[in-house]
């Protein structure tokens, strides 16, 4: 996994349901002060409600350390494959799909 001192290294298995993987297209983001909460749902088209398929719950640094990951990653399948182009106008806070959410939701 790493050849950086200090570090051991994880054997980790994949589990044959786990392997399937989950698709989704919707994320909701929550937080309190001890843990970051990611709500992974799909939407479909003419299907008012939506049912979260994977919540994950992570420390805020771990989340962090995610955010690095995906950065780096999203990095390295850009310079292979392009940039990715995301439809809408991000810059006004249109970010469907991953997006904080609504102020009267709370926290779970």
């Amino acid at each position: 996994m790493s050849d950086q001192p200090g570090q051991q290294q994880i054997n980790i298995e994949l589990g044959e349901k786990e392997s399937e993987g989950i698709y989704s297209n919707l994320a909701i983001i929550t937080h309190s002060p001890a843990e970051f909460v990611v709500d992974f749902t799909r939407v479909l088209p003419g299907v008012p409600k939506a049912k979260v398929h994977a919540r994950i719950v992570m420390t805020p640094q771990h989340t962090k350390m995610l955010l690095n990951a995906l950065r780096d990653n999203i990095d390295k399948f850009e310079k292979k494959f392009g940039e990715i182009k995301i439809a809408g106008d991000v810059s006004a806070g249109s970010m469907f799909g991953f997006q904080p959410p609504n102020k009267e939701e709370k926290f779970h």
